[in-house]
């Protein structure tokens, strides 16, 4: 079967790496060291919703998980995408990253990882967002800073691969740094 997924082009995703959420908080004192950025409090998880009791099920016992200390929405995108979103004291990267990888890891053991699209992390230099995007499919991250609605700063998002080329695993393929538009914490 090797064969004819190299003859047709086929290639096996990368699992997901979701301890790659606990190199945040290292990323995040490079990132403000070399251009300001720092944390704002605000990570989410977004995925497509199933259908079916099981998913309803896990979406009930994460949301219990996550709305413990009143931190916790989640809203619905255009697209139909969910997304889970939690905010804590912009200091605490660590414990954001715990609380995402928590519910990164409950979607993945209850067998929805290939319903992940995304893990969201905001920056922000006082006047700009920047996001650090984890695509789930991928294995990688990339930056994403919008500037209004439909448009988004190439510059910034250079500077900031640049800036933890040596932190995370950057996603190489430029054409994959989807833009987030309206994504929460942006």
């Amino acid at each position: 079967m090797g064969f004819l997924n190299a003859l047709f082009g086929r290639t096996k995703p990368v699992p997901p790496n979701l301890d790659q959420l606990f190199g945040l908080p290292s990323a995040a004192i490079t990132l403000q060291t070399s251009t300001g950025y720092k944390p704002t409090g605000i990570g989410s998880v977004c995925f497509k919703a199933a259908e079916g009791g099981g998913f309803a099920a896990l979406r009930e016992e994460v949301d219990k998980l996550l709305a413990l200390d009143g931190k916790y929405t989640s809203q619905t995108d255009t697209y139909g995408y969910t997304w889970l979103i939690r905010q804590t004291q912009d200091i605490d990267l660590a414990g954001l990253a715990t609380d995402l990888h928590g519910v990164n890891s409950a979607l993945v053991d209850a067998g929805f990882g290939p319903a992940l699209l995304c893990t969201l992390i905001a920056f922000t230099d006082g006047t700009q967002p920047v996001g650090l995007v984890y695509l789930y499919k991928q294995g990688t991250w990339y930056p994403f800073a919008p500037t209004g609605p439909n448009s988004r700063d190439n510059t910034v998002e250079l500077q900031v691969r640049s800036a933890l080329a040596q932190d995370l695993r950057i996603e190489p393929d430029l054409a994959r740094w989807f833009p987030l538009y309206g994504a929460p914490g942006l």
